[in-house]
């Protein structure tokens, strides 16, 4: 028996996987249904559609810079299992605020005045509800699992996610916005219930004072976190990664309706490849390390990511030589377009080659500490997650302001893969003369 499928039969993992593959479904139907029915129903111009979506993205990640260092410091020194339980039933009276707003745009009413302020509130609260899950669902699990089993149990985490992700954009783009309001209450209501399994996780050591200055904490929190070299490169190229995935996402919707002249469940299609990918790239990295958390692959890993995110430029620029006019294709008729796949692919391609740069980074966070500690350390790599992913939607946003083709903006997230990959040498060299 793998140690994958191992845990996968353990209540120790189980109902944590669940819960957080709940959550990051229902943070993903939610925004991308928001999203979709925007872009596709409310706005008719390509520059303020991508920054509605850069708008978005910065409203969800926000709290994540704000926040994480409390919820750092609380996962650190409360029982972790009763915060999950916590945050699920805030999750339950969010997605009611949520869901009012996608029913009240799907009818029309007060769309801009009422309906999309609602909808904006609650993704941002589901950015402060994620940014006091987050740091637990990595740190409890040298809690509750043996340590040559921390990189299968993070590699699960995160291709669940992105299983999670995948379903949740799937439906976003496939079913009727006020279906989707009602699946987005049920979940949360589930999500509930499984965080109730979740076996108790007491604080490791001793119990200090919680300092409520969010700003203060903060800078404690990064000063404290990054004297470790290790951990601090693993933060830095984390954070430079998903500044990288940052501009991505918010570019797929607008390059789908406006470069490749495609519908919403395409956009949707795009997203589920990137998801699958990552997944793919989420659990292969586990065989291919044996269990053992290193980045011996991750510099290999961004630098093969950016070159199939220049071929992804490559086969957009083509696809405008070879298409004429302005509707916009469904599924069958995009997927009967010669370049379909050659799309298709390179998502799915740069998607793998990011699972296996970012996953075995996830694993230093929690490796490298002290267990009492591994909250927090999650925590600081959040805030320097964070304030990197809203620097890429403001780049995003900005360079649709000033008229940047967004095909051209490709070639900027594929130039940045080589910083990435310059972080993760350090962080390889730093590994090997740690073990010398």
């Amino acid at each position: 028996m793998t140690t994958t499928t191992h845990l996968l039969r353990q209540r120790r993992f189980l109902p944590l996987f669940v819960t957080q593959l709940l959550n990051a479904f229902n943070d993903n139907l939610f925004k991308n249904a928001m999203v979709l029915f925007v872009v596709y129903s409310v706005y008719n111009s390509e520059a303020a559609e991508a920054q509605f979506s850069a708008i978005a993205s910065g409203l969800f990640i926000l709290p994540f810079f704000l926040l994480s260092a409390l919820s750092g410091q609380l996962a650190d020194m409360r029982d972790k299992a009763r915060i999950i339980r916590a945050v699920k039933m805030a999750e339950i009276f969010i997605m009611l605020c949520g869901a009012a707003g996608l029913v009240l745009a799907w009818h029309g009413f007060m769309t801009h005045t009422l309906a999309i302020p609602l909808m904006l509130a609650a993704l941002f609260a589901m950015g402060i509800h994620s940014t006091f899950f987050g740091p637990i669902k990595y740190a409890i699990l040298p809690q509750h699992l043996e340590k040559h089993e921390v990189l299968a149990g993070t590699g699960l985490v995160e291709a669940g996610t992105y299983i999670a992700i995948l379903f949740g954009t799937i439906l976003a783009g496939w079913i009727p916005v006020e279906w989707a309001a009602a699946v987005v209450v049920f979940t949360a209501i589930v999500g509930y219930f499984t965080s109730r399994q979740v076996p108790s996780a007491e604080p490791v050591g001793e119990k200090q004072p919680i300092d409520r200055n969010v700003i203060r904490s903060s800078i404690d929190l990064i000063r404290n976190t990054m004297h470790e070299r290790e951990v601090f490169l693993a933060i830095m190229a984390i954070s430079f990664f998903w500044t990288i995935g940052a501009v991505l996402f918010i570019q797929f919707p607008p390059l789908a309706k406006n470069v490749l002249l495609a519908t919403k469940e395409v956009a949707s299609l795009f997203l589920v490849m990137f998801s699958i990918g990552v997944a793919a790239g989420s659990v292969s990295i586990n065989a291919l390390l044996k269990g053992r958390v290193s980045a011996r692959y991750a510099p290999a890993s961004v630098i093969v990511m950016g070159i199939f995110v220049a071929g992804f430029w490559f086969v957009c620029r083509a696809w405008q030589a070879s298409t004429t006019g302005t509707q916009l294709m469904g599924v069958s008729e995009f997927l009967s377009h010669p370049l379909a796949f050659a799309v298709l692919g390179m998502l799915l391609l740069i998607a793998i080659a990011g699972g296996m740069f970012v996953v075995p980074l996830y694993a230093f966070l929690t490796t490298k500490v002290d267990p009492g500690q591994a909250a927090r350390t999650v925590a600081a790599n959040n805030i320097v997650n964070s304030g990197a992913m809203v620097g890429g939607a403001l780049l995003a946003a900005g360079l649709s302001a000033i008229k940047v083709p967004l095909t051209e903006q490709l070639l900027l997230s594929a130039a940045m893969c080589l910083v990435s990959a310059w972080l993760a040498l350090l962080l390889f060299r730093a590994e090997k003369a740690a073990c010398a």
